[in-house]
């Protein structure tokens, strides 16, 4: 199996672990890998009546920063422009949050909550 094989099925384990962990905080998932022109969103949840746009990142080591170090400036514009496709789907703009879920070697989860604006 090629490098980015395994790569890739890390990162859809690690997708998989946030989704189920987040459902457990009393999220309600509404789509999984959305993509566009921008890029995509790992998982879009709602909490209560916001819309969550999540980016899920998973780092086997600390080598090169924790998983939530990761996010940079622009990822995060590919974020924002990617979610504002989505909400223009939509038709309709409602209370909206971007948080990062972190998950290590060990599955250990860190949850940043309205990570960026």
């Amino acid at each position: 199996m090629s490098p980015k094989a395994s790569h890739l099925r890390k990162g859809e384990a690690a997708e998989a672990l946030a989704g189920r962990w987040l459902k457990d905080q009393g999220l309600t998932l509404v789509e999984k890998n959305y993509r566009s022109k921008s890029g995509e969103i790992d998982l879009i949840m709602r909490d209560g009546n916001t819309l969550v746009f999540v980016e899920v990142r998973y780092r086997s080591h600390r080598g090169f920063g924790s998983a939530v170090d990761s996010i940079t400036p622009a990822k995060q514009q590919k974020l924002l422009h990617t979610a504002q496709r989505y909400l223009q789907q939509l038709g309709h703009t409602p209370a909206c949050r971007f948080d990062i879920i972190g998950i290590d070697r060990e599955n250990r989860i860190q949850w940043i909550r309205n990570a960026f604006q």
